[in-house]
This record gives C-alpha cells, structure tokens and sequence, in this order.
C-alpha cells in the first residue's frame, strides 16, 4: 500500500478579504454643527499568505480544505477612525512546494526556505474615507471610496522533494531496498513492479559525521513522459535533486539499452534533468561473476561514472556513497 500521508498535489479555491468601505461622515458635537469631514479609511483585505515550513514534508493537511478565505476589512468610522485590517489566512507548506493558478497553469511562486512568506492572494485596498478628499476648494466632498473586492481564484499546490540525491530505475530496480540499506528510512519492498507508490525520504550517514539526503523516487516506466504506468506524477520530484543515480538490476537483459531508456524519458519531461551529474549503480551485483562484470564495463559510457552494488550483501556500498560524496562536492 501506499504511504496515505504523503501528499504531493493539493488543489483548492482562494479568496482574499475585501477591502473595507471608507466612511462618510462629518464632524458634529454640540455648538459645532458643520464640522469638517472626518471620515477613516477602509481596512486592508486579509491576504492568502504561503509560508515555508522545515518541520513540515506534505500537503496532507490541506487535502481537504478546498476552500481557504481571509477575512474582510472592516469599514472607516467618523471621527478619523481607520477600519481594521482584516485577519491574513497563513498556510504552512514544506519547503519545496510550488503555487499555480489552475486556469492557466501559470506560475505564482515557490518556497524554498524555512519561514519564507509569500503573498498568494492580495487582498483588496481598504476605501478612502470622504477626510482623504478634502481639499481648500473642496472642503465638504460628499463621497467616499468602497473597498477593493478580494480576489477569488482556484490554486495548486505542487510538492517537489529537496534531496541531494534521487534514485531513478524501472519498478523493482532495488531502489526501496539500497534506500533502508544505507539510511533508516522504511520503505515498502516486495518482488514485484510498482512496490513504491509514493516518494521515501533517508538521510544516508558519511564518514565524520557527514550526511546527505537520498529520494527514493516510484518507478518509471518507458513512455512514462507520456503518461503511462504512474506517468509523470513523480517526476516532478527529480527536478530538485542535485545529483540523480540511476539504478539498472544486474539480471536486466541490456543494461545500457535500460539506462538509455530512462534517460530518455527524463529528457522528454524536461531536458533541463539531462544537466544535472548522474551516476549509474549496478544493483543486485552478487549475481555477477568477474567476467560479466567485464563485459559490462566494456558497454558502459565512457563518461558515466558506474559501480556495481547489492543491498542483500552490501557489495560496494561503501564505494558508492564515496562516488556519490564526490560528485556533490
């Protein structure tokens, strides 16, 4: 089964506050019976604010809060009294997490760091009050300015993981089980295609206390850029891993020819993934003996750097996250 608190798409109507009215109103008190005008400005609509959260890792807690309002101004009063502004609706989202507008897929904004806050929807300008508009030829102006509505739009939110480095293979390359060999983290593993459904997250420990954080992203499928298997839903998520490890298993009929075909699908969704530093690893590697081994360093590219791996034994393990240390730094 699926991790059910792991959310990574979230979509949801926003409203900002209106504004407040200005006030019309003109100064009266006993034996002043035409005071000048005195009436506050309109309170400030309550704005959709975002703000990034380190503590936080889904969108779990906006799945079904699909309408999401800040609250009105409140109208000017006589006597210069400025209304209140109305209350700003804060969301909290994982770092990571970008916001479109659903009409036109347009991008709005995206948080990247902890207690970073970004508008999402203003809120509407409080109205002037007829004070404002006073002037020494207009010295009784007989108006005031309503409020700005707010604004009410349909937003996404979409999660992309932060992690040095994202695991990318068919279903059933090992990916789950490299990621509880070398981290704590508890994944999912079966013999069988499509074990991951959704994105684990493991910080994998180095030499002198060091660390770096692995995704173990769900399998891709040739076509997947097209949409097929889980097709594109996660990979959103490699675009923000520094470095990518491709994971091909030793029993694979063409090693080469796989790594090809995920490569590809990466530059059909973006060909931006294909600048990033990649390495190959070589799962389930005990079932190779040494004269396999080097007939397959003879197909590898020659700019690729490989190892071979496997979890069950922890054959070159060490050596891996060595290479992988090197190339993020």
């Amino acid at each position: 089964m699926s991790n059910p608190n792991f959310i990574d798409y979230v979509k949801f109507r926003s409203k900002s506050g209106n504004g407040g009215a200005g006030c019309l109103h003109f100064h009266r008190e006993k034996f002043i019976e035409k005071g000048g005008p005195d009436g506050g400005d309109g309170g400030h609509g309550g704005h959709i604010i975002l703000r990034g959260s380190s503590n936080m890792w889904t969108l779990l807690h906006l799945k079904f809060r699909k309408h999401i309002n800040a609250d009105d101004g409140v109208g000017g009063e006589g006597q210069d009294r400025t209304g209140a502004d109305g209350k700003d609706e804060i969301i909290e989202v994982p770092l990571g997490t970008i916001a479109r507008r659903a009409e036109n897929n347009e991008f709005v904004c995206e948080i990247n760091k902890d207690g970073e806050e970004i508008i999402l929807t203003p809120g509407g300008r409080g109205g002037k009050g007829n004070a404002f508009f006073a002037t020494s030829t207009k010295q009784a102006p007989q108006y005031a300015q309503p409020g700005e509505p707010g604004r009410e739009e349909w937003i996404i939110l979409e999660l992309k993981l932060l992690a040095d480095v994202g695991l990318v293979g068919f279903p059933n390359a090992g990916k789950s089980t490299l990621l509880s060999v070398v981290s704590a983290a508890k994944p999912k593993i079966a013999d069988y295609a499509f074990t991951t459904l959704t994105p684990n997250l493991g910080v994998v420990s180095y030499r002198d206390n060091l660390s770096f954080v692995m995704a173990d992203i769900p399998g891709l499928i040739e076509g997947a850029s097209e949409g097929k298997g889980l097709g594109i839903r996660f990979l959103r998520h490699v675009e923000r891993n520094s470095l990518l490890l491709f994971l091909v298993a030793a029993d694979s009929p063409d090693i080469k020819k796989e790594y090809d075909i995920l490569l590809n699908e990466l530059k059909q969704y973006n060909p931006e993934l294909l600048d990033k530093k990649r390495l190959l690893a070589i799962s389930k590697s005990d079932l190779l003996d040494d004269e396999l081994k080097d007939a397959i360093r003879k197909e590898m590219p020659k700019n690729l750097p490989f190892t071979f791996i496997s979890s069950l034994t922890n054959l070159g393990i060490a050596e891996l996250k060595d290479l992988i240390w090197k190339e993020l730094h």
